[in-house]
């Protein structure tokens, strides 16, 4: 073989070669890029379900291998940390529950003595009668930390059985007539003089409606002006607490339903509250499998809305067969 064919030979050799060569890197670099959008993918799955998988990559490439043993690393102490967050707000609303029910029996107790104290002072019954309004008040604000905590921490059962609205509305109405004359509200009231059987839960119906009542009262005092109507669909009932007051700016309306949260005007001594009224409504609402949404125009009208499952006589015919059964 002649010189010239063996280099020639030679060349086509080493170019095979550098063909093969630069063949495998690209294959290599393709499969690393594939490795790579695939666990991507994984720990995209694993935050959007926030699940507790780790991320597996079948490979020799030993960068690939550190990279996934890190990530799962930052995974695991994701969990740890959740596990702990978790752990700590059940705690959290455990501890505010006890420290609420703590703090409420000797209140109830103080109220008890102011009571028999002012029948036998009468020279101290002003002073009195203001140490217990205001002994009243932190009553009802460790009543409202108390329910909020029960409820944050599920430890609330609220027995669902057919309610009828129409009676819970009066009764409401009629515990306010008092301080609505005393405040010239003009009230203007719709409430179908039939039952409106809802399911739902007597306390729970009885603590939003009290609350969304109240808040009317307090915030609305500016319109003079309290509406109750009760209207129905097929499906629903819908309770709507109307004011005419200053009413909520819309880039404000969702957070009156967040705890603690309370108008500037809450300052005013006259108009106090604690920002906790509309967020147990609402959880109290979401737990009977309802809603409780808002609709503000300044000055014009504000509307509290509940809307509640209608009953068709469920719990009803149930009573009746149980009564059926038992004579």
């Amino acid at each position: 073989m002649s010189e010239s064919t063996l280099l020639f030979f030679m060349s086509g050799c080493v170019l095979v070669l550098l063909v093969l060569l630069v063949y495998q890197q690209l294959a290599l670099r393709k499969g690393t890029e594939a490795h790579l959008m695939d666990m991507c993918r994984k720990v995209n799955d694993i935050l959007d379900r926030d699940s507790d998988e780790k991320v597996m990559v079948f490979t020799s490439n030993k960068a690939l291998m550190e990279l996934a043993a890190q990530i799962n690393r930052l995974l695991e102490d994701r969990q740890k940390r959740k596990a702990e967050y978790r752990r700590f707000e059940r705690t959290s609303k455990k501890m505010l529950s006890n420290i609420s029910h703590d703090i409420k029996t000797p209140l109830t107790v103080i109220l008890g003595y102011l009571e028999i104290i002012q029948l036998d002072s009468k020279e101290e019954e002003e002073r009195l009668r203001k140490v217990e309004h205001k002994a009243k008040q932190v009553l009802d604000l460790l009543n409202e930390f108390f329910t909020l905590a029960k409820l944050d921490a599920e430890d609330m059962e609220l027995a669902v059985s057919e309610v009828n609205l129409s009676e819970i509305c009066r009764e409401n109405l009629v515990g306010l007539y008092d301080i609505l004359v005393q405040k010239n509200f003009q009230v203007e009231v719709s409430i179908p003089e039939t039952e409106v059987p809802v399911y739902g839960n007597k306390d729970a119906l009885h603590r939003i409606l009290n609350n969304l009542l109240s808040n009317c009262i307090r915030y609305g005092s500016d319109g003079k002006y309290l509406g109750l109507f009760l209207r129905t669909d097929e499906a629903y009932a819908y309770l709507d607490v109307v004011d005419k007051g200053k009413g909520i700016e819309k880039a404000f309306a969702d957070k009156v339903f967040e705890r603690l949260y309370t108008m500037e005007d809450s300052r005013n001594r006259d108009i106090q509250g604690n920002g906790l009224g509309l967020t147990i409504a609402k959880q109290l609402a979401i737990r009977l499998g309802g809603e409780l949404t808002l609709v503000s125009i300044p000055y014009e009208k504000t509307v509290f809305t509940v809307k509640l499952k209608r009953a068709s006589g469920f719990f009803r015919e149930m009573d009746r067969e149980t009564d059926e059964r038992n004579s």
